[in-house]
């Protein structure tokens, strides 16, 4: 077997996969394995700041230009609200990133960058304005106007 995980990575995974189901653990590669098993978590905290930044920055539309409000930015809010739910439902200890102050952050700011593009407007917040609760909250939420 012997497939090179620098050349082609769905060989080297393939391989890998059957040597665990073999039992043959003193041929795996552990470090890239190791590399891999991280990156499985890296995606999933990168799909969820995604989602909350494309959320948050449909709030802010809704909220600073309620003239343009749609039908669209409520489907996309409820959307992006039941993807974060199902994601935290899937993988519980995402929920500690929405505790955390840098990672919220770094949504906040990518969500006023989506924004601002999107609607040509620069005068946002600098801190979120409302509490992530509120944020996700689907049906009952407390955010102006948010549906």
């Amino acid at each position: 077997m012997e497939a090179n995980y620098d050349i082609d990575i769905i060989a080297w995974a393939d391989e890998q996969a059957a040597l665990l189901r073999a039992g043959r653990f003193d041929e795996l590669d552990i470090e890239h394995l190791a590399e891999e098993i991280e990156d499985v978590g890296k995606s999933e905290r990168r799909e969820l700041a995604s989602r909350m930044a494309v959320l948050l920055a449909h709030l802010l539309k809704w909220q600073c230009q309620p003239g343009r409000r749609s039908a669209s930015w409520s489907r996309t809010t409820r959307e992006q609200r039941r993807a974060i739910d199902d994601r935290l439902a899937e993988t519980p200890s995402l929920k500690t990133s929405l505790s955390d102050p840098t990672w919220l952050d770094g949504g906040w700011a990518d969500a006023v960058a989506k924004a601002a593009d999107e609607t040509g407007l620069a005068d946002f917040p600098e801190d979120c304005p409302w509490p992530i609760a509120d944020v996700l909250a689907a049906g009952s939420c407390r955010i102006e106007g948010c549906g």
